[in-house]
């Protein structure tokens, strides 16, 4: 399973969901397995174990740190690729991690 999870307004959710998408329509992710969900509030971060906007959990894991998540960050989130911040989870990161995690 591969969920996708963001809210509404976070500037960056729109691109990391374009590359998954992009994934699922070149058929490595299959559109059964695709999982979205959309983080109302802090309370419901508190019960998805939401780490920010936008995540992606391969299998419950979280893509970045690889384990599952604990506690909860209703906030925009960051990842260092390249030694670069962004927000954008990239396509060839996602399809890394997934081929990894799957």
């Amino acid at each position: 399973m591969v969920e996708f999870q963001f809210f509404e307004g976070c500037p960056n959710s729109d691109c990391t969901f374009k590359n998954l998408m992009e994934l699922v329509d070149e058929q490595v992710i299959s559109k059964k397995e695709l999982v979205i969900t959309k983080i109302k509030d802090p309370e419901q971060s508190e019960k998805y174990h939401f780490q920010g906007s936008p995540t992606i959990l391969i299998n419950g894991r979280d893509i970045c740190t690889g384990t599952i998540p604990k506690g909860s960050s209703y906030s925009c989130r960051t990842y260092v690729f390249d030694e670069i911040r962004t927000g954008i989870i990239g396509k060839e990161y996602i399809r890394q991690k997934y081929d990894e995690f799957k």
